[in-house]
């Protein structure tokens, strides 16, 4: 019997339609919110909930994938406003004292940060929920288990509910009901065999549907997985075979960029829609993950 309805929320990030999705789990004795999207997108948000007769203080558990800001940037508003935060383990901390992640991404974007993230609020502590391998979150008449994930990020979880499970970014990224797939690889925890890794785990899992946060449902569900356990394999050896020629970053963004256009093209993708996607996931970013993962890897040899 089903015990609960998930509602794809559109933040509209950057204006942008089919960006970046929070998910709205109605369960038998209320709701919980699964991403909260940037600080940038929270009046959407909000204005996303109430369509749904849903008010800001009726959410009082939020459950992020991780923490990077397009998934948990607005965490610290809802738990200044009532709620319960539950995150990985590895980035609860932050949360709470976001200071390092605020510097690090100020280096990375500068002047664009507000317009990007919006306000990243701290967490108060005791509203923060630090989240392990296979843990329970039991509330709202349900029932949510954290699955360890890791290759996109240290800090990753895939949260199952029942047969279902939202994937963050393991799972790669398609946007909507166009046929690309995407994976997001930035610095600094890029690992190619840890997300293989996780993707084996999730394959073995049985699940009849998956909800990426780039965005929306997919019901395929082996058959996406197997395609961005292959595109994340593909695109790493992209990156190392440039750096193996000498290609210096610039130039092999360049090249990763056509090579990704190319892909796009092929699966029939107007400029629009590939704008969409570097929206959702700016392609040097990728580069720059994965050659910090090579370069890594290397000195370790």
């Amino acid at each position: 019997m089903m015990t609960h309805a998930i509602h794809t929320l559109d933040l509209h990030f950057q204006g942008e339609t089919e960006t970046i999705a929070t998910y709205l789990v109605q369960g038998t004795e209320g709701w919980v919110l699964v991403e909260t999207g940037p600080g940038s997108t929270l009046l959407t948000l909000q204005a996303q909930l109430r369509q749904h007769g849903v008010q800001p203080a009726d959410v009082q558990h939020v459950i992020v994938t991780h923490i990077h800001f397009d998934h948990a940037g607005a965490a610290g508003w809802w738990a200044q406003n009532g709620a319960t935060i539950y995150v990985h383990y590895f980035g609860a901390a932050h949360l709470i004292n976001p200071e390092k992640l605020i510097a690090s991404a100020t280096r990375i974007y500068g002047d664009q940060m507000e317009r990007l993230w919006g306000q990243l609020l701290p967490a108060p502590a005791e509203k923060v929920v630090s989240l392990h391998d296979g843990d329970v979150i039991a509330v709202a008449g349900l029932t949510f288990t954290a699955v360890e994930t890791p290759g996109h990020a240290r800090h990753h979880h895939v949260i199952k509910l029942g047969n279902v499970a939202f994937t963050g970014d393991v799972a790669g990224m398609k946007l909507g009901s166009r046929p690309l797939l995407d994976i997001p690889a930035p610095p600094p925890e890029f690992d190619l065999e840890a997300w293989q890794a996780s993707l084996d785990k999730l394959l073995g899992m049985g699940l009849e549907r998956i909800y990426p946060t780039h965005f929306g449902a997919v019901e395929n569900v082996s058959e996406h997985l197997q395609a961005v356990k292959m595109l994340v394999y593909e695109s790493a050896h992209f990156v190392q075979q440039k750096m193996a020629e000498g290609v210096a970053r610039d130039d092999l963004i360049a090249q990763y960029t056509v090579w990704n256009h190319g892909r796009a093209q092929a699966a029939g993708l107007s400029a629009e829609s590939i704008r969409k996607y570097e929206i959702a996931n700016p392609l040097y970013m990728s580069v720059d993950g994965m050659m910090r993962y090579w370069r890594k890897r290397n000195s370790e040899q």
